[in-house]
């Protein structure tokens, strides 16, 4: 990775863990803070979306002081500062249902862009990482968004093992689909 790059990126990650630590309005609406950081990279540093998370990951798995304050800000708005089910469960039902149809449809939509983009290891990867932080935020009783960074923020802190884990399990899943 390019050194600069990572370097500017470490800058703009670190101000704005800074920033909405300091004013989590920052991040608007039921917006999820991560994300917030993801994209004001996108939008600083001229990348796309992938490029961005990529960037995000390798400077939070190189900084580890750094991701510490990236969690505690994602755990500050997301597990301490909101109730975000509430705002669905006022909803009517009507409206809760073209919610959840067009969630379905957009993520199947999305699996299937990522088998033909990038592959079928990366969907089960995808579908695995997805079950195990819906298992955690259903055991911690906190959103997913929460769930998914202290799922990758472990996953940062111990990257050689869950990645060699992970990847064993995926193409375990695939050689026995090859073999029905």
């Amino acid at each position: 990775m390019d050194p600069e790059k990572e370097s500017a990126a470490e800058q703009i990650i670190s101000q704005e863990v800074n920033a909405v630590a300091m004013d989590s309005a920052r991040v608007k609406g039921n917006g999820c803070a991560a994300c917030h950081v993801l994209f004001t990279l996108v939008g600083k540093m001229d990348l796309s979306e992938t490029d961005a998370a990529d960037l995000l990951t390798e400077v939070l798995l190189a900084k580890p002081e750094l991701n510490d304050r990236f969690i505690e800000m994602v755990e500050n708005i997301h597990m301490k500062q909101r109730m975000m089910g509430m705002t669905f469960a006022i909803k009517t039902r009507d409206a809760k249902d073209r919610y959840l149809d067009s969630q379905f449809k957009n993520t199947l939509d999305e699996l299937l862009a990522d088998a033909a983009n990038y592959g079928v290891d990366i969907v089960f990867r995808k579908l695995v990482m997805s079950h195990v932080a819906l298992g955690i935020a259903q055991s911690l009783g906190i959103d997913y968004h929460a769930a998914t960074e202290e799922l990758y923020y472990y996953m940062r802190k111990h990257d050689s093992e869950t990645h060699a884990v992970l990847m064993q399990l995926v193409s375990s899943i695939m050689d026995r689909g090859k073999h029905r």
